[in-house]
């Protein structure tokens, strides 16, 4: 697919593979609904497009939802964009599938960016300011046998994910692993990631998973 990289918008990288492959997995039917929260470049809702479903994209950056329907556009498939925080502009709408590759690198200070780059991977000190809410409030927006697909690294905690879809009464499990080394971002923050305990000493790379919830019918 032709993908515009527009600068201060989240590049897709292993994170975004390894969702989109999962994705690939679900057996979405033309006219599903599709939710791709924090959609960033528009790639994970390019792919859920392909498949006929009707996809709804959501970012907090403007510039990054103009990427979103511009790749769509050079794809030849509608991407309904929507701005906002998380899951408000589309409250009250139930999805067949949401799908989220959230910002969930853990950073010093408890204040969120609210621009520039490090907005698109700056999630507080433990890296769960958006998983946490996501896992919270996502699994309501779920139509009866939704699916909810959520990638993040193994820093941020894979059981308090999978434990707060299961209070939400989502059956889960982790459907996707990939070991990489740790990018320019996070090999920067290593010592501090060890003085936080969130790696042992000299590690320098991080597995990615994708937790799959369903919502019982």
């Amino acid at each position: 697919m032709w993908l515009l990289r527009t600068p201060g918008v989240y590049r897709a990288q292993e994170d975004s593979e390894l969702l989109i492959a999962s994705l690939g997995r679900e057996r979405l039917r033309e006219g599903d609904e599709v939710l791709d929260l924090g959609t960033g470049t528009g790639v994970v809702a390019l792919a859920a497009s392909g498949t006929g479903a009707r996809v709804t994209a959501i970012d907090v950056s403007r510039r990054a939802l103009a990427t979103a329907w511009i790749n769509g556009a050079l794809n030849g498939r509608h991407i309904h964009v929507l701005q906002g925080d998380l899951l408000e502009p589309v409250r009250g709408r139930r999805f067949d599938l949401i799908a989220s590759n959230p910002p969930y690198v853990p950073a010093a200070g408890t204040a969120l960016p609210s621009h520039g780059p490090a907005r698109a991977w700056d999630a507080g000190p433990d890296g769960r300011a958006l998983l946490d809410r996501i896992c919270r409030t996502a699994p309501g927006f779920l139509a009866p046998g939704g699916v909810l697909l959520l990638v993040h690294s193994s820093l941020c905690g894979v059981g308090v994910s999978l434990r707060a879809l299961r209070r939400a009464a989502l059956r889960t499990e982790v459907v996707a692993r990939r070991r990489i080394p740790f990018g320019p971002v996070m090999s920067a923050r290593a010592d501090w990631f060890e003085e936080r305990g969130l790696v042992a000493p000299g590690v320098r790379h991080e597995e990615l998973v994708v937790i799959r919830g369903v919502r019982p019918e």
